[in-house]
């Protein structure tokens, strides 16, 4: 399995990400944001500075990190619609397909009318994804519609897409409250996995009003378990730390460098104790 990184978990300066991802040797990058702007709002000249970087530095581009999704369900999805168009451009431009989104904010709580207007307006934006050859990866996040692995499960069976996968993230699930997520969830949701994020956090204690973010193997986000079944499964992809071990001072996810040391030695220690190889 590869390993990637989410750069602006390091720095804001994009360049500054590269040098300790090759400090890391680590050979890929997820790219969310470079020097404080957004993938979304990349212009044709930060994304050819950003891929004259990333040869320079011998990276290349595993996803890129965008927010389409992560926006309001009642919105009008030609706003997505465009913004997929954009970001997919970016990411041909950057040597990958694959494009990270959310199931849209509801209104309350999910019900049954939020689920498929949240299946509606994936199944257009797969629709996109298809016409232009790009992979999307629905990412389980808190507060969207697709939070629970119930409710990944429900989007995942009706898009049903080669060009619509799922991203399994431990912590997020852990942060909704989703315990033994890989004892029970596995078997349903393994098929649809198209890329892992390695993340984990610790339910509440005592006390406690919110998870705490932790470095992989810490929580209760069963990731050696996932990695065990992951190399049982014989999944081949990409391993994506997005550690946020800074979160409660940035509410966009950050760790700085010496974070992201810290979870890449956590991930390599876990990927040994489960007997995966690191491809290069």
């Amino acid at each position: 399995m590869k390993i990637s990184a989410f750069g602006d978990e390091i720095a804001v300066d994009f360049e500054e990400q590269l040098q300790v991802l090759n400090d890391l040797a680590i050979l890929l990058i997820d790219i969310r944001a470079a020097w404080g702007v957004n993938c979304s709002q990349f212009t044709p000249e930060h994304t050819a500075r950003i891929k004259a970087l990333c040869d320079e530095y011998g990276i290349a581009a595993a996803c890129m990190g965008s927010p389409i999704g992560k926006s309001p369900i009642t919105d009008p999805i030609e706003i997505e619609c465009e913004r997929l168009k954009r970001i997919g451009a970016t990411a041909r431009s950057l040597g990958t397909r694959n494009i990270r989104l959310f199931s849209f904010y509801p209104e309350g709580d999910p019900d049954a009318g939020a689920m498929q207007q949240s299946i509606d307006r994936l199944g257009a934006l797969t629709d996109i994804a298809a016409a232009n050859d790009l992979q999307l990866l629905l990412e389980n996040e808190k507060g969207v519609v697709g939070d629970l692995p119930e409710r990944c499960l429900q989007i995942m069976e009706a898009i049903d897409s080669p060009n619509f996968k799922f991203i399994w993230d431990p912590a997020n699930f852990v942060q909704c409250g989703a315990a033994n997520q890989v004892d029970q969830w596995w078997d349903a949701l393994h098929s649809y996995i198209g890329y892992i994020h390695i993340k984990d956090a610790r339910l509440p204690e005592g006390g406690e009003e919110r998870s705490t973010v932790t470095v992989a193997g810490d929580g209760d986000g069963q990731l050696l378990e996932l990695l065990s079944r992951l190399k049982e499964s014989g999944y081949a992809g990409v391993l994506s730390l997005e550690p946020h071990l800074l979160e409660a001072r940035h509410s966009s996810g950050f760790s700085g460098a010496d974070g992201m040391a810290l979870a890449v030695g956590a991930l390599r220690e876990l990927m040994a104790a489960a007997d995966i190889a690191e491809a290069k």
